[in-house]
């Protein structure tokens, strides 16, 4: 069959019309200086910051200062490959991390490559690191408590589920031992845990990872990890990287996250470090004038959300540490102004026996009263009562002088409670075993106990419980009320037990 001219043109100007240009074209530049994780590049004058930069080798940057006649890039690996004439590449888009359903149970770096010698996970979707904060609007006030399992900060210092609490405290008050316990009492609660670690050493990670493994706590548990040798970015970066794993699980599946990170302090020490290196301007303590914005805009990525964006939640858990007990430096007023509350360690508590060491009088919780379980609630407003008239009482006390009859009860009742904290590590205790200890305490039954028996006691109380009246339990459980009922059946009960215990 014969083709005509005419039908030969209009076929080609057809295909000329339908022609898409596809070109593409990389912004290259190459590298005038490197040293210390730092990396200068010139050419690149169209990058955004925060962009990531390509040096080739599967060697990446993130581009932070943006000067006139060059880029000031921190390298996320590779510091000794990358050297003066080393090309890099505009990627055009932010740092991210891959996430997934399979990166539960897994120990990963600020990037998402595993750390625990296993298969690549599966990943579902890329999240950036850097993210806006939900606004007011898409938010609920928290309604719903995340429960520890530590009896002095579930009934005195309550957290509820999208509430950012500070856990403060010197060196080796037990402020990671905090952290690890309420991820271990998350068991059965449906709620995704995500522990940072942030220049921690390696050997702590492992031994943290090693626990929760033991524990069954890996099973609804992400690591991310950053130890003390690796580079000041890849630190500075991580609880950025852990945040974005915990939104993909809020916004995407809805689901209620805790995500502790361990801790702050070395972060904004990274920070500093990266800062000065990069010739940014030194303020108070040599850390940059943004070093407030780097933790603000982290924690207000904490939040509930409401029924319309989802309902999901991200409960942070800070831990901050200070030096020589001083709450009043740089760091940590502005954690504590960022933060709903605080959970104050105090090394004389903790070298006095008291574990956990929590101060009741300086440890705050700005929401949780309000997502508290109403037992609770109701017996442990005269638990702090108990412990603050202790505290003053006993310091008149050491005088020796006579005392009367009410001063001795109250100091004998503050003495109980003081010993009715004390809770050893990785033994958490359920809502309703925390109200039937509560309630002996507080109704007066351990004052006829000797107070080193105190500890004894409430073991012995919560197990006789257990195996003798399982559904007095549940039903605690359930109401989450003291109803007359229960009360009725909760002294019943102590009475028995006492009489047991006494014989």
């Amino acid at each position: 069959m014969l083709v005509k001219p005419e039908e030969i043109s209009s076929i080609i100007r057809k295909k000329i019309d339908n022609y898409e240009e596809k070109m593409q074209v990389d912004e290259v530049g190459y590298v005038i200086q490197a040293s210390d994780g730092i990396a200068k590049v010139h050419g690149i004058e169209n990058c955004m910051s925060g962009e990531l930069i390509d040096f080739g080798d599967n060697i990446f940057g993130m581009a932070l200062n943006l000067e006139k006649e060059c880029v000031g890039c921190v390298l996320l690996g590779g510091e000794t490959e990358v050297k003066e004439g080393t090309m890099a590449k505009r990627t055009g888009k932010t740092v991210t991390i891959g996430v997934g359903d399979d990166i539960i149970g897994r120990v990963v770096n600020p990037l998402g490559e595993p750390l625990d010698g296993k298969e690549p996970y599966k990943i579902d979707a890329y999240r950036d690191v850097e993210f806006l904060a939900p606004g007011v609007m898409s938010r609920e006030s928290v309604n719903q408590p995340l429960q520890t399992g530590i009896l002095a900060i579930d009934a005195m210092v309550p957290i509820g589920r999208g509430q950012r609490e500070l856990i403060i405290g010197d060196r080796q008050t037990g402020k990671t031992a905090i952290a690890i316990d309420t991820i271990l009492n998350q068991k059965d609660q449906d709620v995704i845990c995500i522990y940072v670690a942030i220049g921690q050493k390696g050997s702590s990670v492992a031994s943290i990872v090693d626990t929760l493994r033991k524990n069954g706590a890996m099973d609804y548990t992400v690591v991310v990890s950053s130890t003390a040798s690796e580079l000041a970015p890849v630190q500075y970066i991580a609880p950025y990287a852990g945040c974005a794993i915990a939104e993909y699980f809020m916004y995407e599946k809805h689901k209620d996250v805790l995500i502790v990170y361990d801790d702050l302090s070395k972060h904004a020490q990274a920070y500093r470090a990266m800062s000065l290196i990069l010739r940014r301007p030194p303020g108070r303590e040599a850390y940059p004038g943004d070093v407030f914005y780097l933790h603000s805009r982290l924690l207000e990525r904490a939040a509930k959300l409401d029924k319309e964006h989802g309902g999901g939640s991200i409960t942070a858990l800070p831990i901050i540490e200070t030096l020589g007990g001083d709450v009043s430096a740089y760091i940590p007023t502005n954690v504590i102004s960022i933060t709903d509350g605080q959970i104050y360690l105090e090394s004389e508590l903790f070298f006095a026996g008291q574990r956990p060491a929590v101060n009741a009088g300086l440890s705050v919780s700005r929401v949780g009263g309000s997502a508290q379980t109403k037992a609770i609630k109701k017996l442990a407003g005269t638990l702090r009562l108990d412990l603050t008239q202790y505290r003053e009482l006993a310091s008149f006390a050491q005088f020796g002088s006579e005392l009367d009859q009410a001063t001795t009860n109250k100091l004998a009742q503050g003495e109980r409670a003081l010993e009715a904290i004390k809770q050893q590590q990785y033994k958490t205790l359920s809502m309703e075993k925390q109200v039937v200890i509560l309630y002996a305490l507080t109704q007066g039954y351990l004052v006829t106990v000797d107070k080193k028996n105190v500890g004894r006691f409430n073991d012995e109380l919560v197990q006789f419980v257990e195996e003798k009246y399982p559904d007095l339990l549940k039903e605690i459980a359930e109401k989450k009320v003291l109803e007359d009922g229960i009360k009725e059946n909760l002294d019943k009960v102590i009475k028995e037990f006492l009489e047991l215990f006494n014989a």
